[in-house]
């Protein structure tokens, strides 16, 4: 499996706040968050890793050199690297997307923060399904713009195995999304809520095969910017998309939160 981090957002909250270090470098639990994905992903059975760093930050391009040269923690990494400041994080995933080839892979922002085990899960149903895109998403809201996630009632599919996977809201189950929505009430309005008990935001957690670099293409053709945009451009393309849920899932924008995930990760 392949896998993209995009880190080229320059934390400028963080360091508004003290955080001094760039985003990627920020240390979670004495780990720092580039290292973290990475430790994860190679846990996953990488086969290549990439990752995009702005131009701004030096450090964190020096450290990926070093990680490429050296490996992390006395294993070598599959490490392709792009240092290039860019407007959003949608042109971020443009700029690595021709290093991607054809292969199925799943991308995340550097800030991502997720219990292992879950997405060891997530990554096993990622590659069973037959779905164009496999994303994750939690009912766990602390997010100052959520993107709501719409989705139909449960799928009941089978493993290669031939086992029933369960139903939404449990691990291993997903359903089909059916759209991304800005606000709850968008999505209210739309008819689309949840069949689930909960309402599920995106997790920023991206499993795409291929077929998604032809929409990302046509998204920037047309001058849209910003992940969202480009998960609507899925959905309007007829890409069958399917939402996996995960108990929660935290990202690193300000101070505080990094508290906040150190005591997430502690949490059996």
């Amino acid at each position: 499996m392949k896998y993209a981090i995009i880190a080229a957002g320059e934390g400028s909250r963080l360091a508004q706040e003290g955080v001094h270090a760039p985003k990627p470098l920020v240390k979670v639990n004495g780990e720092q968050l580039i290292d973290r994905l990475i430790r994860v992903f190679m846990d996953n059975d990488a086969t290549e890793i990439i990752v995009i760093c702005n131009e701004v930050m030096t450090a964190v391009a020096a450290h990926l050199a070093d990680v490429e040269r050296n490996g992390l923690y006395g294993r070598r990494v599959p490490l392709r690297y792009v240092v290039k400041s860019t407007p959003s994080s949608m042109h971020s995933f443009f700029e690595i997307s021709r290093l991607l080839g054809d292969e199925p892979f799943v991308l995340t922002t550097v800030d991502t923060i997720f219990r292992e085990q879950e997405f060891r899960e997530y990554v096993k149903a990622f590659g069973q399904t037959e779905a164009d895109g496999m994303m994750g998403v939690t009912d766990f809201i602390d997010d100052e713009k959520p993107l709501y996630v719409g989705v139909k009632s449960v799928a009941e599919a089978a493993s290669p195995a031939g086992e029933a996977l369960s139903t939404m809201g449990e691990a291993g189950g997903f359903a089909e999304i059916t759209g991304f929505f800005d606000t709850r009430e968008e999505l209210t309005a739309s008819h689309q809520e949840s069949d689930a008990e909960a309402i599920f935001i995106s997790g920023g957690i991206y499993g795409l095969k291929a077929s998604a670099i032809e929409t990302l293409n046509r998204c920037m053709e047309r001058g849209e910017s910003r992940m969202r945009n480009f998960q609507r451009g899925l959905i309007r393309d007829g890409l069958r998309l399917r939402a996996y849920p995960f108990t929660k899932v935290l990202d690193i924008d300000h101070a505080t939160d990094i508290a906040k995930a150190e005591e997430f990760l502690k949490e059996r």
